[in-house]
């Protein structure tokens, strides 16, 4: 009863929620996901995957209305949406910790949604729909019972989740009453994908399911909006249920509705200091330990051994980079490359770094050792064999950027500048992070549009590849 009842009791939080409801950390923390995602989206848009999805897409469909970021083409707000999406996970820059990438999902929608919208929209409004957003698009995630249960099938909860949370961030943008926001949340589900196949070859596929689940939750939105219905049983245990049919473990339908408009999930999410899948993040931070407190060089070290369950060293286990995704996903070479260079930035993963004899010679003495009792990489360890026989080990631990152990201030506005400066001018970058930071003064949030145009011809391209 409770799944039949989802759809439009989450439909109704979303319509009739307050901004005065929000609590003021969770205020300040959307506007620091909101900064983060919009830096990561700014240095994505060199990215070769947001290059030749714009080039596509403006040879099928021509211009539109709607900025793309970090350029000076506009699109239409479904291919915007698509685009920005993309481009804002592509470098594994951005947060996650949501549905996984929340920030990627919702931000595109909900600014493409203001192109939309016949209504001004206070900044206050935008912040809500984007924490509205968040909200739902992780406990849909929670209702399958976690991350692991529903990304060990096989499916990316980027990319099936998040089209949830795009679809209501749309809706709240867009004024939508309960009843079509509820059209547009259950509509999402025909729209979710995403499927973990680009493990295997690195391939960019695994970009464009934030920018896929954003242009559908987009759309979902609109669809509802023109009173297109969508499935109420989308939760129910019955055939074609979205719980059903994309989960292999018995689901956890109350979660989609517990402790609603008091617990809000954006609690949860987390910004990513370093350029590479999050599970390899625990591991990183293991090793910088290590090294803070005995300055190894790489040839003193014979071995390094990191200890992960199936799971995750299907995952982040291999050794390949030769592209940047691959690289991304690979635990080595995060460990090898903070060895070698002391970093894990965007920097670390050029292809001028990728193919560094050194780093290569560090990766293949770096082992992934299945072990059956790591309940998750933050409970696990990391073992330095050094060349004198003796051994170094380190517990993993809440890795950086999490919730219980956030970057600072300074650490997020360097960052930001940092990505935001592949393709705009520091003035500008100045410019959009007040606007961001002060949000809850601003009129309406059309005025953060322009500030997202490139303003720097022929920035440099890291690329892909």
């Amino acid at each position: 009863m409770m799944a039949m009842a989802a759809p439009m009791r989450l439909a109704t939080f979303v319509a009739g929620a307050r901004y005065e409801d929000l609590p003021a950390e969770i205020v300040e923390k959307a506007k620091r996901h909101i900064l983060d995602t919009l830096g990561a989206g700014l240095a994505g848009a060199t990215s070769e995957e947001a290059k030749r999805t714009l080039a596509a897409l403006l040879a099928s469909d021509g211009a539109g209305p709607t900025v793309v970021w970090g350029t000076e083409s506009k699109l239409s707000p479904r291919n915007a949406a698509l685009i920005n999406g993309t481009a804002a996970h592509a470098f594994e820059l951005d947060d996650t910790g949501g549905c996984d990438h929340s920030g990627a999902v919702v931000l595109p929608a909900a600014l493409a949604a203001l192109d939309i919208a016949r209504r001004p929209v206070s900044g206050t409004e935008f912040t809500l729909a984007i924490v509205l957003g968040y909200d739902v698009a992780r406990r849909v995630l929670d209702a399958f019972g976690g991350y692991p249960a529903h990304n060990e099938p096989g499916w990316h909860s980027t990319g099936t989740c998040g089209t949830f949370g795009a679809a209501a961030a749309a809706a709240r943008i867009l004024g939508l009453d309960a009843d079509r926001a509820a059209g547009a949340i259950s509509t999402a589900a025909s729209f979710s994908s995403g499927l973990w196949a680009f493990i295997h070859d690195g391939a960019m596929t695994k970009r464009l399911h934030a920018g896929r689940a954003a242009e559908g939750g987009l759309l979902a939105a609109q669809l509802a909006a023109a009173d297109v219905s969508g499935p109420r049983r989308v939760f129910d245990d019955v055939w074609g249920g979205f719980f059903k049919t994309f989960g292999r473990r018995p689901p956890v339908p109350e979660a989609l509705l517990e402790d609603l408009g008091r617990d809000w999930r954006i609690r949860l999410a987390a910004i990513k200091p370093y350029a590479s899948c999050r599970d390899t993040h625990a591991a990183v931070d293991a090793v910088r330990r290590i090294l803070a407190r005995r300055a190894l060089q790489p040839e003193e070290i014979a071995a390094v051994r990191v200890r992960a369950n199936a799971f995750l060293h299907g995952m982040v286990g291999g050794r390949d980079c030769a592209t940047l995704p691959a690289a991304q996903m690979s635990l080595p070479y995060a460990v090898a490359t903070q060895i070698v260079f002391r970093a894990n930035g965007l920097l670390a993963y050029t292809e001028g770094r990728r193919r560094d004899s050194k780093l290569l010679g560090m990766i293949e003495r770096i082992h992934v050792v299945i072990d059956p009792t790591v309940v998750s990489s933050a409970k696990s360890s990391v073992t330095f064999q050094l060349t004198d026989g003796s051994t170094i080990d380190e517990p993993t631990a809440i890795p950086l950027g999490a919730p219980e152990n956030p970057v600072d201030d300074k650490t997020l506005m360097i960052k930001f500048e940092e990505l935001a400066g592949l393709v705009a001018r520091t003035e500008d970058c100045t410019e959009l992070a007040a606007a961001v930071l002060d949000l809850n003064g601003r009129k309406d949030a059309r005025s953060l549009l322009p500030l997202l145009r490139g303003s720097r011809h022929g920035a440099a391209t890291l690329g892909s590849q």
